[in-house]
């Protein structure tokens, strides 16, 4: 069986190192063609070393130097930066691009992947959030696989196996609560970055910790379903649901509701979108519905945890607001994360932003990319 070349954009972060155990779990499956990280670089230069690539892109150009000297003497190209990012994945070679950089940085190189004609494993959910119309677009035109990483959206994707001739009516996207779930308003205004990091469910980066605790997470991951499965704002509803057991359901026009169940470990869905659509054997934990005699299920709140409403409203208004939407939230997870802002003045922010910017309709790469750089300035406006 020939291997598959793959390249794993953000190989230090969650995901990415479960990647690469997925690429332990079956070494006669893939060869790593390209690893990128950031300022992980003891990590980044361990995974080198082990699974010897053809090219390691390095975030940042002070670490170069670091990274070429410990990896001299092996036929391992290193590069950095954004460029770096957007060459390697254009290597011919390259069959599967698993994107996995946080943040709006994922885009181009998904962009870059797609023309390239590389089936993409996306857990990057912003680039569908900022630009989902010209990227599902590209994925069109060029006849590649968007397959989806995330719990949610692999579990929608697994749900609509053998459905292609049956309309949805509605999908459920679930969400754990985070941390935060059932508080209020006033308990929120003095939540430490600290308390906002300890996610109940899920080991993820920070950003998308914190996230997952403001329920922006689940917002952006609405419009990512959005544009993965061609759906208006009216068929998608999000419902809480604390075991994180059900990762979304899909209801059809007969009422029917299917659903895909399993533990809260993302290498499953990792191992799904690399190796579709063949479902290969795992020693991997299983489900025991003995353990679990409840399953819970709320609505959220999201007069407390206006992002998810926020997030609603931009994908509704469409045009580059889900852009601003993420740009802007960016901004503010990074003040918060040095306290230079409140948990619940991150969403003032956003809607300043949204609401300063406006309305507008870019269609290139290039318009989504001057969107995202203004919203982020103006975002930077509010924290000053």
């Amino acid at each position: 069986m020939k291997k598959k070349n793959i390249a794993i954009l953000g190989s230090t972060g969650s995901i990415g190192t479960q990647a690469l155990e997925v690429v332990d779990a079956f070494p006669d499956q893939f060869i790593v063609s390209v690893l990128t990280g950031g300022r992980n670089i003891d990590l980044l230069i361990a995974q080198a070393i082990r699974y010897q690539p053809k090219y390691v892109v390095v975030a940042h150009d002070d670490a170069v130097q670091q990274v070429k000297t410990n990896l001299s003497g092996l036929n391992i190209t290193v590069l950095s930066g954004q460029a770096g990012l957007v060459e390697v994945v254009q290597d011919p070679d390259i069959e599967l691009v698993l994107n996995a950089i946080v943040g709006s940085a994922g885009l181009e190189p998904t962009c870059k992947a797609i023309c390239s004609g590389k089936d993409i494993a996306l857990a990057n959910k912003e680039t569908l959030v900022v630009a989902g119309e010209l990227v599902m677009g590209l994925v069109k035109e060029h006849g590649v696989r968007m397959l989806p990483v995330d719990s949610e959206h692999s579990a929608i994707f697994q749900c609509l196996a053998g459905e292609a001739e049956n309309p949805i009516e509605k999908i459920y996207l679930t969400a754990s609560g985070g941390p935060f779930r059932g508080k209020d308003r006033a308990f929120l205004e003095t939540v430490t970055k600290e308390q906002a990091l300890k996610h109940p469910n899920w080991s993820m980066g920070a950003k998308i910790t914190i996230d997952s605790a403001s329920l922006m997470n689940k917002g952006l991951e609405v419009i990512e379903a959005k544009w993965l499965f061609d759906l208006t704002a009216d068929q998608i509803d999000v419902v809480v649901h604390p075991q994180s057991i059900i990762h979304s359901m899909v209801q059809f026009q007969d009422g029917s509701i299917k659903a895909q169940l399993g533990l809260p470990d993302m290498k499953l869905p990792i191992q799904y979108a690399m190796t579709y659509p063949a479902r290969l054997g795992n020693n991997f934990e299983r489900f025991d519905f003995a353990k679990y005699g409840c399953l819970d299920f709320h609505k959220p709140d999201m007069e407390t945890f206006r992002n998810l409403q926020l997030a609603f409203t931009a994908m509704e208004n469409g045009g580059n607001q889900p852009c601003v939407l993420n740009a802007a939230n960016e901004v503010v997870v990074e003040a918060f994360l040095q306290d230079r802002i409140s948990f619940l003045g991150m969403s003032d922010v956003i809607e300043k932003t949204l609401s300063k910017i406006g309305n507008q309709a870019p269609t290139t790469l290039e318009d989504y990319i001057l969107s995202d750089q203004e919203a982020r300035r103006v975002a930077h406006t509010f924290l000053d």
